[in-house]
């Protein structure tokens, strides 16, 4: 891996935790409940959540910025999530729900010089990313500054987080690879088991034809093992998706970066310490669950 490489994977690893307590946090559960949504699945308040940003969005724009979610499960949410509650009441919701998970975790910690400095360095890499092909992360970007440095934290990482995640998208697309077709490649490799997708919407049917189009191009064998080739082209997608995500972390440079990684190391191991997030092993390297 190529030190570009390294540093992307490594702020990535650092800063998705902090954004992703917006989808998992019993405060995240309540506020997404009070709304209307229904809390049994974190599918209704997990859709409001990360969409809202993208405004009033239909079916379509949502089964193209999801990418590897079943359109008819998409079609099952949008556009009757805005139905319970419209984008700017989430987007509100948001930002409160963030702040009191914080809040619960972190108590004093949260105050003081050091989160001002990594909200400050976390908006700076924030504003330099390109946002050409991006629409998650523009999207996030055009909303309003939080004034409180804990939620201009989170805001920054969560631009971060969609900037990758919108470059991943383009990854998987320059590598032939449909929306299921990426889930049954990502499981071939061992980087996730099966069971993992199944709230995706495909069905067995659909991941059967899936495997077998892939089966095709020589990239899985039929017990659904990857090949060699098939391993080869997810290693490609997870360079691609590194590389797309390096450059805001180029214009900051290494040593800021270790300096952000340093400040915002409260955050992450208030997170982990409260067992919020669920885990699973991408490429060998434990991470954050969150889907594309």
């Amino acid at each position: 891996m190529s030190a570009p490489s390294r540093l992307a994977r490594r702020m990535w690893h650092q800063l998705e935790p902090i954004h992703a307590v917006l989808y998992f946090s019993p405060q995240a559960f309540g506020r997404a409940a009070a709304l209307g949504y229904d809390v049994e699945s974190r599918w209704p308040s997990y859709f409001a959540y990360r969409t809202a940003p993208l405004g009033r969005a239909g079916a379509r724009l949502a089964t193209a910025a999801y990418y590897s979610f079943s359109p008819r499960m998409i079609a099952e949410h949008f556009p009757a999530v805005w139905e319970v509650a419209a984008p700017e009441q989430v987007l509100r919701a948001r930002l409160e729900t963030v702040d009191e998970t914080y809040r619960h975790l972190m108590g004093d910690r949260m105050a003081g010089p050091d989160v001002a400095e990594a909200a400050e360095l976390a908006r700076r890499v924030a504003e330099s990313v390109p946002v050409e092909g991006r629409p998650f992360a523009a999207a996030n970007l055009d909303l309003p500054w939080p004034d409180e440095p804990h939620l201009a934290l989170w805001q920054a990482a969560t631009v971060l987080r969609e900037h990758r995640g919108d470059g991943h998208l383009a990854a998987l697309a320059a590598a032939g690879l449909d929306g299921c077709e990426s889930l049954v490649s990502f499981a071939a490799v061992g980087a996730a088991p099966v069971e993992n997708f199944a709230g995706r919407g495909w069905s067995e049917q659909e991941w059967g034809e899936a495997l077998e189009r892939l089966a095709a191009r020589g990239l899985v064998k039929p017990d659904g093992q990857a090949t060699e080739r098939g391993r080869a082209l997810r290693d490609q997608v997870e360079r691609m998706t590194d590389d797309l995500a390096f450059e805001p972390w180029r214009r900051l440079g290494e040593e800021r970066a270790g300096r952000l990684g340093q400040l915002a190391a409260p955050f992450l191991g208030a997170v982990f310490e409260a067992g919020l997030l669920p885990m699973t092993s991408t490429l060998g390297i434990a991470t954050v669950q969150v889907p594309d």
